[in-house]
């Protein structure tokens, strides 16, 4: 597979996803990434100007995300390869204490979110018969924790709908279930709390990961990765 030169990302704004971003773009490729946050993505506009693209999108809503992948689709071009990196993190808390809300956030984001971004998107993929979907899990989509049912319960969905998804799509094509490590994030400090700052920053983090990222094709395929 040739090497990627367009790049969707979803969580561009902040994390791991504006860590990546800077690698990406740094490395000549195209991005076109998307947050929830207009502030953020106003200051994204300003320091990767065109040919990059960012945009205001929930991707929890299937309406917003078909409307902002018909105009990337459309003045950007098909995806090289789509990073479906959007996340939150529940507070710690015993699953029975946990409110019902908590699993919706999560499965809107981590579950229905990716579905929509494949939705829009992989159509005009297969149509090429090229590309890579990243969607990324987790150590708790590999394993649980206490405290984080919610979380754990919709990264081990990302890991099914990923394999499922690889299993779908034409040969010379690729999905894989990718798990970023454990990195010193905002959504980290959520459950680790000072024992956060232990581990790498996400700058330190993006160099490997876009060294692990760009090489992948459909040798990897349905394999569950980490970023090492």
């Amino acid at each position: 597979m040739s090497t990627p030169r367009i790049v969707v990302l979803t969580g561009a704004t902040r994390g791991l996803g504006r860590a990546m971003l800077k690698e990406l773009v740094a490395a000549g490729r195209t991005v076109a990434g998307c947050g929830r946050n207009t502030g953020y993505i106003e200051t994204l506009r300003r320091e990767y100007p065109a040919p990059h693209r960012f945009a205001s999108v929930d991707v929890s809503d299937d309406v917003e995300v078909s409307h902002w992948a018909a105009h990337i689709l459309n003045t950007v071009g098909v995806p090289d390869l789509l990073i479906n990196n959007a996340a939150l993190v529940n507070t710690n808390a015993p699953e029975w204490e946990t409110q019902g809300s908590a699993f919706d956030l999560l499965a809107g984001v981590h579950i229905y979110g990716v579905a929509n971004v494949i939705r829009h998107f992989v159509p005009a993929m297969v149509k090429n018969n090229h590309g890579v979907i990243v969607n990324f899990s987790s150590g708790w989509g590999r394993s649980t924790s206490a405290g984080v049912a919610p979380y754990c319960a919709t990264k081990w969905a990302i890991e099914g709908m990923t394999k499922a998804l690889a299993q779908e799509l034409p040969q010379g094509m690729a999905a894989v279930p990718l798990n970023p490590g454990i990195i010193d994030t905002d959504m980290l400090r959520i459950s680790f709390g000072n024992e956060a700052r232990a581990y790498e920053s996400p700058e330190q983090w993006a160099v490997r990961a876009a060294s692990k990222l760009l090489p992948l094709g459909p040798r990897d395929s349905g394999k569950s990765l980490s970023v090492d």
